[in-house]
Parts: C-alpha cells; sequence; structure tokens
C-alpha cells in the first residue's frame, strides 16, 4: 500500500525536537518545542498537581466513560476560569464548554463545528502564526487566508493594518485570535488594541475563534482574559480553545476545553447539542485524569492558591531569562537592539536571528531554533543562557 507514497515531511517543531534528542553534543540546548522548563532544564510536575493526583486517586472509584462532553464540574470550572466567575456569559449560561484532548483537541471539534455551520467560510490567521492553525482549519475543509499582525521591521504590533485587515473581512467568515502571549512572535494586543477588534467584529459580523492557550503565562490569569471578557460583553457569537498544558504542567493529559459563547441561553443548549455530534464521531469522550486534577485545583481554595502561585514563578522566570538573553547579546558584542524581548510575553519570542544563523546554530552548536528565528524562553536556564549568547555571536560574526 505504501509502496509509491512519498514520506510526509516532519513537523516543523516537533520533527525538530527528535533532532535534538538524537544530537550527541553534551552542550546541544533545545529553544523550539513550545513546552516550559524550569531553571534546572526539566519539565515539572506542579506542587498543586501532586496534591490534587493523591486526592483523586483516593476518592476514585471508576474508570467508566465520562459523557461526551466531559465531566460537568470540569466545565464550570473551565468557565469560570476562562470568562471569569462573574462574567455575564457564565451567570447567564449562554456558554457551554466541552472537555477536549488538549487546546489541538479543542481547535480541531470547533474548525469541525464550524465547517458543519459555515461551510463556505473562510478562516483568516494571523501573519504569522501558529503553524498546525493551518493544518487543523486546512484539513477541516476551510480555505485560509491572513491578516497582518507583526512587523518585522519593529518588531513589534502592526496595528494599523492589523485592523484595516480586520475591516474587511465579511460577515460569516471565521477569525482566528491569539488570546495572550502570541505564538510564534510573543507580540501582544494591548486593552486598546483589543477593543478595536471586538468593535470590527461587531460591525463585521466575522466570528472571533479565539486560542487561549497560554492564560496566565502574560501578566497573570484574569488579566490575561481581557479579550474573552470584551468579546463576551459584547453579546456576539465566539468560540474559545483552551487549554492546561502550559499552566498546569499536563502536557501527557491533553487536557483543554472549547467554550462555545452564544448571545442567549437557548442558543448555547442548540450550540452543545451539535458540539457532541462532532465529538461523537471523533473521540467519542474525553480522557478523565487530567481534567478532574485540573478540577480539584481551581474548586479547592488551598490548591488553587498554591497552583498560582507556582504559575507566577514560571511567569517570572520566563521574564527574567528574557532580560538575560538581552544583556548577555549585548555582553557578547551581538549588533543590534534586542530590547524588544523584553517587550514581548509569554514563552516565545521573535528573536530577530536570520535563517541562515539558525542553521549555524544547529550544525555547529546543537542549538535548536525554529526556523524564522523564534525561540521558547523556557529553553533557557542561568546554566546555558550564556553559552547561548556565545554561541549566538560567534553564529553571526560566521554567516554575516
Amino acid at each position: 500500500m505504501w509502496e509509491k507514497i512519498q514520506p510526509a515531511p516532519p513537523d516543523s517543531i516537533l520533527g525538530l525536537t527528535e533532532q535534538f534528542k538524537n544530537d550527541p553534543n553534551p552542550h546541544k540546548v533545545n529553544l523550539g518545542v513550545g513546552v516550559y522548563k524550569d531553571d534546572a532544564g526539566g519539565t515539572p510536575i506542579l506542587g498543586a498537581v501532586k496534591k490534587a493526583e493523591k486526592l483523586l486517586l483516593a476518592k476514585e472509584t471508576t474508570k467508566s466513560y465520562l459523557p461526551i462532553s466531559g465531566d460537568p464540574g470540569y466545565s464550570r470550572a473551565v468557565q469560570k476560569l476562562v470568562l471569569g466567575e462573574s462574567n455575564d456569559a457564565f451567570t447567564a449560561s449562554r456558554a457551554v464548554t466541552i472537555h477536549a484532548p488538549g487546546g489541538t483537541g479543542a481547535l480541531k471539534v470547533g474548525a469541525d463545528l464550524m465547517k458543519k455551520f459555515t461551510p463556505d467560510a473562510t478562516v483568516w490567521v494571523s501573519s504569522p502564526t501558529w503553524a498546525n492553525h493551518n493544518g487543523i482549519f486546512g484539513d477541516a475543509g476551510f480555505g485560509i487566508k491572513s491578516y497582518s499582525y507583526y512587523n518585522p521591521e519593529s518588531k513589534g504590533l502592526d496595528l494599523d493594518n492589523l485592523l484595516a485587515d480586520l475591516g474587511k473581512i465579511p460577515a460569516g467568515d471565521i477569525v482566528v485570535l491569539h488570546t495572550c502571549c502570541h505564538n510564534p512572535s510573543g507580540v501582544d494586543l494591548d486593552s486598546a488594541g483589543w477593543d478595536a477588534v471586538v468593535s470590527l467584529a461587531e460591525q463585521q459580523g466575522w466570528v472571533p475563534f479565539l486560542d487561549f492557550a497560554y492564560q496566565g503565562f502574560g501578566e497573570g490569569v484574569e488579566e490575561d482574559r481581557y479579550a474573552v471578557e470584551q468579546f463576551s460583553a459584547a453579546g456576539i457569537d465566539f468560540l474559545v480553545a483552551s487549554s492546561f498544558s502550559k499552566n498546569f504542567g499536563l502536557y501527557n493529559e491533553r487536557t483543554g476545553a472549547l467554550t462555545v459563547v452564544c448571545p442567549e441561553a437557548d442558543q448555547a443548549v442548540v450550540a452543545m447539542s451539535h458540539v457532541k455530534t462532532v465529538i461523537r464521531t471523533n473521540y467519542s469522550n474525553p480522557p478523565a485524569h487530567g481534567g478532574l486534577v485540573a478540577t480539584l485545583i481551581l474548586e479547592d481554595e488551598e490548591l488553587r492558591q498554591l497552583w498560582l502561585n507556582e504559575l507566577a514563578q514560571m511567569r517570572v522566570r520566563i521574564k527574567d531569562m528574557r532580560r538575560a538573553l538581552v544583556k548577555g547579546l549585548a555582553d557578547c558584542g551581538v549588533p543590534g537592539d534586542f530590547s524588544f524581548i523584553e517587550q514581548q510575553r509569554g514563552m516565545f519570542s521573535f528573536s530577530g536571528l536570520s535563517d541562515d544563523v539558525v542553521k549555524w546554530l544547529r550544525a555547529e552548536k546543537s542549538i535548536f531554533v525554529v526556523g524564522g528565528g523564534r525561540i521558547n524562553l523556557a529553553g533557557l536556564t542561568t546554566g546555558n543562557v550564556e553559552h547561548v549568547c556565545q554561541c549566538i555571536a560567534e553564529a553571526v560574526q560566521a554567516v554575516g
């Protein structure tokens, strides 16, 4: 069957991780894959998660299927976190939430749902965007176009062109928006920018689809949901794909959620009925463990506070690495002003490194960076940041 079929190309990020694993260099550094690392270079299990798992195992009595939409307690906990406990979408039951296998699964369920009812819509993604957005919505059968977002010259947001592009998108199309900690650029809209985007969504009638994979990695869980709150206040239809991979460290538990927000509660009931039909033909029921762990943490005040403290520590460490990288590049004499890296948010940065520099770093120093120069700041540690900066200086000098 496969004799005359060419192999599919490796994933640009996960394939890089395979190369990293196979590299024998003891000084290798992985700045590619979007996984949080502590200062020892490991991906820890949070203390709140460990405590919640112990409680869960003590009281668990069955491994039976969850409902198609997942545990109801999980859905409530997600809505309180993503929307806010006082949000009208939550209090008036205008939102429905399902437990999806990771943020990717949430995007896929949402894409398939929208394809059923808006088959001729175009999906608009930021330029640039997370590469898998193109794969997910493309495989769902949508045509995909991009809107302006990042300005490579200023290393910041291209706000004027962003708003101009969004103002031309027709009603019924779908616009994918990074709620915070934009992947791959690290450049976010401020509150005024979001207000303008929400106003355009109301005027134009396109459907916002928010990718909320990094809540808490920007400024805090409440601050980072500003865009969600504003879209909700507008009373329009929109979707939110959220994930607990990063902020709970539940990577291999594939714990995510899709929230569909509607203008009225009765419409939300209809939406849920169709979301369930999409899930039934995809995976039938979600995995239980990660969602139940997250629910325990979010509903227990002591565990929630422990989690918020641990999340703050992760956020602060990433900001520390941003500062260390900027200082290290300056100390090593790398030409250019890299202060923009400190202004970005979340795990990622468009570093400004050319593809030639990226290739040289990989081949000569076993430092793995995604093409285009996107780096994961969490891959830096106090033990390797000076080495990385020295290697970047060598690379810039070598390739010109």
